[in-house]
């Protein structure tokens, strides 16, 4: 008889125990926050890597042909998001190399395929839009953009308008009410 069942709770809870951080941060949308989620932190972890992946992989809409992990924060998501559907994985520059095959996304072809884009933490949404905007120009459907958390700042409704739909595993708002037994948060 294995471990229980993990239940939302349970990895909300071990997301902000291993990730949540306090202190003074500039967001990569530029703003200043009292508190961070240090994504590099639940990724790094092997099991922890793999109970959020299964929770994307929950996420998935049907008919997706491969899941496209954004550099850097998507591409260990992605990875294990791949290894748990049997689906492959895109691996998504930032921009195009201007060397080699100068690819935008490396791991297969674009055009045609239905892809859901996989990113870990979304605040405005900027660099997702871009890379969304990017891969459709290559000839990719992009049919969801998923997250682990989601920052409540506006990303969802910038993607949205670009007609994007957002699926996060966690709300900002979400992560922060699960910790009931959580320990002392740490300091950067």
């Amino acid at each position: 008889m294995g471990p229980p069942p993990l239940t939302d709770a349970t990895l909300a809870r071990r997301i902000y125990d291993r990730a949540h951080l306090t202190g003074e941060f500039r967001l990569r949308s530029g703003v200043a926050s009292g508190e961070y989620f240090d994504k590099y932190l639940f990724e790094a972890d092997p099991a922890l890597l793999r109970e959020v992946a299964e929770a994307l992989v929950a996420l998935l809409p049907q008919g997706v042909d491969a899941v496209a992990g954004l550099e850097l924060g998507g591409v260990p998501l992605a990875t294990m998001a791949s290894q748990l559907s049997g689906l492959p994985t895109l691996f998504v520059r930032k921009e195009a190399k201007t060397y080699g095959t100068c690819r935008l996304a490396e791991g297969g072809e674009v055009a045609g395929r239905r892809l859901a884009v996989v990113e870990d933490v979304v605040s405005s949404g900027g660099q997702l839009i871009q890379s969304c905007a990017a891969l459709r120009e290559g000839g990719a459907d992009i049919m969801a953009v998923l997250c682990v958390i989601d920052r409540e700042t506006g990303g969802g409704d910038n993607l949205a308008a670009r007609g994007l739909e957002l699926r996060p595993v966690f709300t900002m708002s979400q992560l922060l009410e699960a910790p009931a037994g959580r320990r002392r948060a740490r300091h950067r």
